[in-house]
């Protein structure tokens, strides 16, 4: 039974993807220094229109797994409505998105065709 579960090792950190719109990016602005200022993460650029899988503008956090457990809580209590994307980064882009991810609020409609599998070339 335990060879039938992934490793937890495989985890080399953590995205979370925060999404806004015109309307709610001021409050994207506002969680995004209380991050930067709480938390020990990578502040990605923003990207006021759809990115990679990604539907709608959003900006990325980049995180280690040493910090999940009080980042992702945090966003909880703090994501003010916003929608958020959390995954892990395993190697994998596809399942990290599709299968081992989480949302906080409203999931949104991945374009996953994009992303590869663990060993498809680019």
């Amino acid at each position: 039974m335990p060879g039938d579960f992934t490793d937890l090792a495989s985890i080399e950190g953590y995205h979370a993807h925060i999404y806004y719109d015109v309307e709610s990016r001021p409050v994207a602005e506002r969680l995004r220094e209380g991050i930067g200022a709480g938390f020990q993460a990578q502040l990605g650029r923003w990207h006021d229109q759809p990115a990679g899988p990604h539907p709608v503008a959003m900006y990325q956090v980049a995180f280690p797994v040493a910090e999940f457990s009080r980042l992702v809580p945090w966003l909880m209590l703090n994501r003010s409505g916003l929608t958020v994307l959390v995954h892990p980064l395993t190697g994998d882009d596809y399942e990290d998105h599709a299968t081992y991810s989480l949302w906080l609020g409203v999931p949104l409609p991945l374009r996953l065709e994009i992303l590869k599998h663990r060993g498809e070339l680019a």
